[in-house]
């Protein structure tokens, strides 16, 4: 029998999963409305209310949108977010997928802060079976944007994925140069970036939804991966960011693996968060 009890636990994982009081309401609100519709009898069955809950979630993901795919031509792809959410290990598996596809990819290593950067992403590379156009450090990295795309041209790549640097959504100057990096791409690739990936760590929490506005208004960002997802978080934030800035999910990261990024699934990702619950 559903009580006010259940209804209050409900509302509590939702929030512990970072959902948000805004869309937790919104969600609540919406299976109310779902089981009045529905007229069934069991509505006071507390599995007829969570499956309602999991359906109005899975109804504010939307469908499984895949990956943009130019009809001519490179699809390039550009990855952005803040620093530590591991843009350039999902650069380096996203190359790994279109390798194992038989796709022909090029990595552009636009972080040119850090040295360590240019390293890792050719290392990830080396792996992944991708050639990496590069500069040294401090070079601009809208000029190597252009050269990754030339050299794509040239070689007649059908993939480039560019690493950018993290930043935080705080950084106006930052984001002018990603700004900048995005004209010049669209210049040399008509149609291009065909993706803007933002990258969000599961465990920011709140600070996600912040994250994806400002990028969003600064490049406008096609979809996002939710990496760091191997451990407690549930990433819940992404609910609130479908809900509000109508930004897809469409990859997320499991693990530091090679293999471990998968296409997201929303009905999965439902269910996971009352997991505990179902268990």
């Amino acid at each position: 029998m559903v009580d006010s009890e259940f209804l209050e636990e409900l509302e509590a994982i939702l929030i512990q999963a970072d959902v948000g009081i805004n869309t937790t309401e919104r969600l609540l609100s919406g299976i109310s409305e779902r089981l009045k519709e529905s007229r069934q009898r069991e509505a006071s069955d507390e599995e007829v209310v969570l499956r309602a809950l999991k359906d109005e979630i899975v109804a504010v993901l939307g469908p499984p949108e895949p990956l943009r795919k130019a009809e001519e031509g490179p699809t390039v792809i550009m990855v952005v977010g803040v620093n530590g959410t591991g843009k350039t290990t999902t650069v380096g598996k996203l190359g790994h997928r279109f390798r194992a596809q038989g796709a022909d990819v090029i990595f552009g290593a636009t972080d040119t802060f850090r040295a360590a950067a240019i390293e890792q992403l050719e290392i990830w590379g080396e792996r992944a079976g991708a050639r990496v156009i590069r500069h040294e450090e401090g070079h601009d990295p809208a000029a190597v944007a252009y050269d990754t795309c030339q050299a794509a041209k040239a070689r007649g790549a059908d993939y480039v994925i560019l690493d950018t640097a993290g930043r935080l959504h705080t950084h106006v100057n930052l984001m002018r140069e990603l700004e900048k990096t995005k004209r010049v791409v669209g210049r040399e690739i008509p149609g291009a970036p065909h993706e803007i990936l933002l990258v969000l760590d599961a465990t920011a929490g709140q600070n996600g939804l912040s994250q994806a506005k400002t990028f969003r208004e600064a490049v406008d960002v096609t979809g996002i991966v939710l990496t760091k997802l191997d451990g407690t978080a549930k990433g819940g934030i992404v609910l609130a960011i479908r809900d509000s800035l109508e930004i897809p999910v469409k990859l997320i990261g499991i693990g530091e693996g090679i293999d471990d990024l998968r296409d997201f699934d929303p009905i999965e990702f439902a269910d996971a968060i009352f997991y505990d619950l179902d268990a």
